[in-house]
């Protein structure tokens, strides 16, 4: 079969092109385009390093108030005050294991880990997911049974002492709103400090509405309602990661404009096995096989890939691996493969 017109490629062939297919056959595996996994590689190592500043500030803060405020809860009896001041201590923990991350994150991939500890952020973030919930449902838990009994709250303490946290919270959370909260380790630490925010709001609110009208359940009342907002931010987070572990296509990512960008190209008769996935948040990965003419040198087969892998970077991915195939051959017509129906290795007989 006679192939296509190639286009003019933005990226000429050269011997020395470190993209060069390593077999003269059109199925050689074609790796992602270097230049550009090192700028992604550059930018994402960048935006690391913010928000590793980002996170040691907001951890001094958080720490050093936390201590102020678990004393402040003991001492005025509030159930308002105590649940925001376990829940700053548990952001303190999160901060901690999330620059913990970022800090393992940046270690080089080696023959065991072929693609570093990038998702061990991942980890982190499905942790203090898991954490959200947790200490939410504690915090409904003891709201229960200060509806019961409510416990005598010194107000004023409570609301001086809440106001303090408010301001706290209002600090650390505009200086994380400054980082990568696209990221989602990031997010997660910024989720807990949000919350935490949330709970200041609602000791305060608890404070004046039993000043107000001797309401003492007020604030176990409040405490339910942060708590059910902490679930669903949580819930959120513990989502994402465990689509993220479980190797699930990328959100921002559109398969169907994947496809039709590969497939636009004059050389690229067909599409299939394909599969995108996230090593952490915001480095994305993908892999298939393209059908190309038989007749394709190997010139053009090494300009196809640079033109493809190109055209990907613009998509968001920043690491590709193409496998082309010859038409010569049966195919599959699966767009995506089912892992699952390759057929076994088979086992030598003795």
């Amino acid at each position: 079969m006679t192939p296509k017109p190639l286009q003019d490629s933005k990226h000429d062939a050269h011997p020395d092109d470190p993209h060069m297919p390593h077999h003269e056959q059109p199925n050689a595996h074609g790796h992602g385009d270097n230049h550009h996994h090192e700028d992604a590689d550059h930018s994402h190592s960048h935006s690391h390093t913010d928000n590793q500043r980002i996170i040691t500030i907001a951890f001094a803060i958080i720490a050093s108030y936390m201590i102020v405020e678990v004393i402040g809860g003991y001492i005025t009896g509030s159930l308002a005050l105590l649940s925001d001041a376990g829940h700053m201590f548990s952001d303190a923990v999160s901060l901690a294991m999330t620059l913990f991350a970022f800090i393992i994150g940046k270690k080089s991939a080696t023959s065991n880990k072929t693609f570093g500890y990038r998702r061990f952020e991942i980890l982190i973030a499905l942790i203090n997911g898991l954490t959200l919930v947790i200490i939410s449902a504690g915090i409904i838990y003891e709201a229960v049974l200060r509806f019961q009994q409510p416990p005598q709250i010194a107000t004023t303490g409570m609301l001086v002492i809440s106001t303090i946290g408010l301001i706290v919270n209002l600090v650390v959370a505009k200086l994380m709103h400054g980082g990568d909260t696209d990221n989602l380790n990031m997010k997660s630490a910024y989720l807990h400090v949000l919350s935490d925010l949330l709970g200041s709001v609602a000791a305060i609110i608890a404070a004046i509405v039993i000043m107000l009208f001797g309401w003492v359940w007020a604030d176990a009342a409040v405490s339910i309602l942060v708590a059910l907002l902490i679930v669903r931010s949580g819930y959120a987070v513990v989502k994402n990661a465990a689509h993220i572990l479980m190797e699930g296509a990328p959100n921002d990512i559109d398969q169907s404009v994947i496809i039709q960008t590969l497939s636009a190209h004059p050389n690229v008769l067909s599409v299939h096995d394909l599969h995108v996935w996230t090593i952490t948040s915001g480095l994305h990965s993908l892999s298939c096989h393209i059908i190309v003419p038989s007749s394709l040198t190997l010139q053009q087969t090494d300009a196809l890939l640079s033109d493809l892998q190109h055209e990907l970077q613009h998509l968001g991915i920043g690491h590709s691996t193409i496998q082309f195939e010859s038409d010569l051959h049966a195919h599959s017509a699966q767009f995506n493969c089912d892992i699952t129906s390759a057929p076994p290795v088979h086992a030598h007989a003795h």
